[in-house]
């Protein structure tokens, strides 16, 4: 099958890093393989005027659709639409609505719950932590679906919580979660980072935190440190716009979702140290979602864990100020 449209997939951050955009990336590679004409492209600047500048290229009508993946996709994506609203767009896991722009998620919140729920029933020390980078919507959509799950499993212990700003710094991402766990002694961390879950991951190592990972099978991965993983496989809804597009059912103007009753695209994986009353519990919670009696939606508006002073002796800049969209 040869298809009659070229896409650019956009993935944001360093090349080659970070578990999301191996799910980006593994979503073009899916559709490629059914026969589709499709580039990748890496956008490594972190403002959003920065990333649709680099993105200005891909406009010279050399695509027919260009899927930018991820929340951080929101920002150029508002800017080019407008400017070229003849331009077909999709945003994965973003929230821009535009006449020429489709979003297609895949709903982390939804497992982000299950996970917040999970470590209600497992944490020892009652504090837990949730750790992320750039404050976009999906994430502040997850931190939100983890601390409600915490608080209906009935956590009644310390919640502590931190944008680090920056999706793919190792170092000072573990500089960050280190900080937090000696201030606040916490046993559990749902961590929702791409390139720099390295630096997560050895903090987690050095000081016993149990971490939740995201997106991928982290537990398959590092069944050491990781007691559960709250999977979202993002990138499928790459091949599924691309597949929408080709049948001329692209949403442009709307939205499609995936969510647990798709349970090969949003689950939470365990590791065996888990008990089977706390899996138990999770189950439960899960029915209630698919019955659609649990608002996952609902915004955290508590505190959050201040930023550690930048340590100048790691290799890394001062992270950039935590964007907004």
């Amino acid at each position: 099958m040869t298809a009659s449209f070229r896409t650019a997939v956009v993935l944001f951050g360093p090349k080659g890093q970070g578990s999301f955009n191996e799910s980006g990336l593994r979503g073009a590679s899916q559709a490629r393989a059914a026969g589709f004409d499709v580039d990748v492209h890496w956008i490594a600047p972190l403002s959003a005027q920065e990333r649709a500048h680099d993105m200005l290229h891909l406009c010279d009508k050399t695509y027919d659709l260009i899927v930018a993946h991820g929340g951080q996709g929101d920002g150029p994506v508002a800017l080019l639409a407008a400017q070229y609203p003849g331009q077909a767009f999709v945003v994965t896991q973003g929230s821009h609505q535009a006449a020429n722009v489709a979003r297609y998620e895949v709903l982390q919140e939804q497992s982000a719950f299950l996970a917040g729920v999970l470590a209600a029933h497992t944490t020892q020390t009652g504090a837990v932590g949730h750790f992320s980078g750039e404050k976009v919507p999906p994430g502040l959509r997850g931190r939100a679906a983890f601390a409600n799950g915490l608080h209906a499993a009935g956590f009644a212990g310390h919640f502590a919580t931190q944008f680090c700003g920056h999706q793919h710094r190792p170092d000072w991402a573990r500089q960050c979660v280190s900080d937090m766990a000696q201030q606040t002694q916490i046993d559990t961390l749902f961590a929702m980072i791409d390139g720099g879950r390295p630096g997560v991951t050895a903090a987690c190592r050095q000081h016993g935190i149990q971490q939740i990972g995201n997106v991928l099978d982290w537990v398959e991965r590092d069944p050491q440190v990781f007691i559960a993983s709250a999977i979202c496989d993002s990138g499928a809804a790459i091949h599924a716009a691309i597949k929408d597009f080709a049948q001329s059912s692209l949403p442009l103007g709307g939205y499609r979702a995936f969510g647990l009753e798709s349970p090969e695209l949003v689950r939470l994986v365990y590791s065996p140290r888990v008990p089977s009353s706390a899996k138990a519990a999770v189950d439960g919670f899960a029915a209630r979602i698919l019955r659609g009696e649990i608002d996952t939606l609902q915004p955290y508006d508590g505190p959050e864990h201040p930023l550690p002073e930048v340590n100048a002796t790691h290799d890394e800049a001062t992270p950039t100020p935590t964007p907004t969209s």
